[in-house]
């Protein structure tokens, strides 16, 4: 790769959903473009691995009815019909019980709170669904929002433990605004009964980051995989990034990695003032244990663990929405937990993970039996959470950075939605559609290729 002198249009940095997105639209708008990924398949959080020949997810994924622009790259490689959708069964576990909370009546049934309450609650449901100007909501907590809409009681046994479940010591900065898109966003994805429906592609999110790779390769991009990116500045006019496997130019760059990546490789070319801006915004990190079993643990796929004592937010069934056919007849479940990357959970190994986890699960279902796994698996991501507090408006870096052809487009700057591959698809092409443009305006470059110079492939 150290002998590669084109200069592509576009030099992108990670190849998750929303650098491909982005690679898309510029092929399209018919530039140049070449993604670099520091790992070995695309699609970063939502990347696979094996399962007896079956791939699956290293991270729980789906997507919700409502999520067009995730439908819509699926259509624009001509994979549309690989998208299938299906109703899910929603439940929260609280005070040693299983409530079912798939429906309006679901909720009607939850005895866990007075009947006012219940009543209260899903019509403060469909109020807040109906607020338009968030921005009304970013000096507020979501605490003081959700005691103020839902009141003490609903608060305590349904929001509490989830917002303390997620976010720990950091539960009471949250910002109103991420809560309210979080009940925004479920409440789009139901069915005619009021049953939450869900959507998946067929392989996996890891199957469809590679379908749109190819689709990108075919059409002329250049995907490179097990490149990190090392720094990327900017010399005699030309972008270069400088990864493991050599340097790779451009006219312009997207820089699609974490905030705190993002610093650290552009450093070079930025002041510490600007590193500081990106490192303001906080994450959360996330430890999955995924678990390969022989029997079902219930029939929820979803279900929210309203319980301070059990180390887990969620546990998540996906054969009780992908059906276990799809992985050898396999049932799989994810137990997910976001948290300090400091935290102990977080430092354990793999097998520590699992052991510590199997008393939690054996005290939920007192039926369980650890012989019904047959594998266990642990992820990590040091970078899985941006904490949205409030006014985290004025914390989002702009996506021009202060190197003149270099863009940002990060999780952390969806807002205000929260991170999720919809959005990450929505940001790479809104981005993309903002460098064809710049291009467009910028005066072609030159390079040098052996003792003659050449004109390189420039922007239509």
């Amino acid at each position: 790769m150290a002998g590669d002198r084109t200069i592509y249009d576009c030099v992108i940095v990670g190849g998750g959903f929303t650098g491909l997105s982005a690679a898309l639209t510029l092929l399209d708008a018919g530039k140049t473009v070449a993604v670099i990924e520091r790992d070995h398949m695309l699609g970063g959080l939502a990347s696979g691995f094996d399962v007896g020949g079956h791939e699956l997810e290293k991270f729980y994924h789906h997507w919700f009815t409502s999520d067009t622009h995730i439908n819509n790259i699926a259509s624009r490689i001509g994979r549309r019909d690989q998208i299938v959708t299906r109703q899910t069964r929603t439940g929260m576990y609280y005070s040693g019980n299983f409530f079912r909370l798939s429906t309006p009546m679901d909720l009607l049934r939850f005895t866990a709170i007075p009947l006012l309450d219940r009543i209260r609650t899903g019509l403060a449901t469909l109020a807040v669904r109906r607020v338009k100007d968030w921005k009304k909501l970013e000096d507020i907590s979501a605490k003081d929002w959700l005691l103020m809409h839902f009141g003490k009681t609903a608060y305590k046994v349904v929001w509490e433990p989830l917002l303390i479940g997620k976010f720990g010591a950091d539960a009471d900065d949250v910002s109103a605004v991420w809560f309210w898109n979080k009940l925004a966003l479920r409440g789009s994805s139901r069915g005619k009964g009021g049953g939450e429906e869900l959507a998946y592609y067929k392989g996996g999110f890891a199957q469809l980051a590679r379908d749109i790779g190819d689709y990108v390769g075919k059409a002329g991009g250049k995907v490179m995989l097990g490149a990190e990116a090392l720094s990327v500045n900017k010399r005699d006019g030309v972008v270069e990034v400088e990864t493991s496997a050599g340097v790779i130019r451009g006219r312009t760059s997207l820089v699609t990695t974490p905030l705190p990546h993002a610093a650290k490789i552009l450093e070079g070319g930025t002041s510490a003032a600007y590193a500081q801006s990106l490192n303001r915004i906080r994450y959360l990190g996330n430890v999955c244990l995924v678990l390969e079993m022989t029997r079902s643990l219930s029939e929820l796929y979803w279900l929210n663990v309203n319980d301070p004592s059990f180390p887990y937010v969620g546990i998540i069934e996906h054969t009780n929405f992908e059906p276990r056919e799809s992985y050898g007849g396999r049932h799989i479940v994810y137990l997910s937990k976001y948290l300090p990357v400091s935290d102990a959970l977080y430092q354990m190994t793999p097998e520590q993970v699992f052991e510590y986890s199997l008393p939690y699960i054996q005290r939920m279902f007192p039926e369980f039996d650890r012989s019904w796994v047959t594998r266990h698996h642990v992820w990590r991501a040091p970078y899985a959470q941006p904490i949205v507090e409030k006014h985290y408006s004025r914390l989002i870096p702009d996506v021009r950075t202060p190197i003149d052809g270099v863009f940002l487009s990060t999780m952390a700057q969806v807002y205000p939605e929260d991170r999720g591959t919809n959005y990450a698809v929505r940001e790479g092409d809104k981005i993309a559609q903002l460098i064809a443009k710049d291009l467009d305006g910028r005066t072609p470059t030159i390079q040098a290729s052996g003792t003659a110079a050449e004109a390189v492939r420039l922007a239509s």
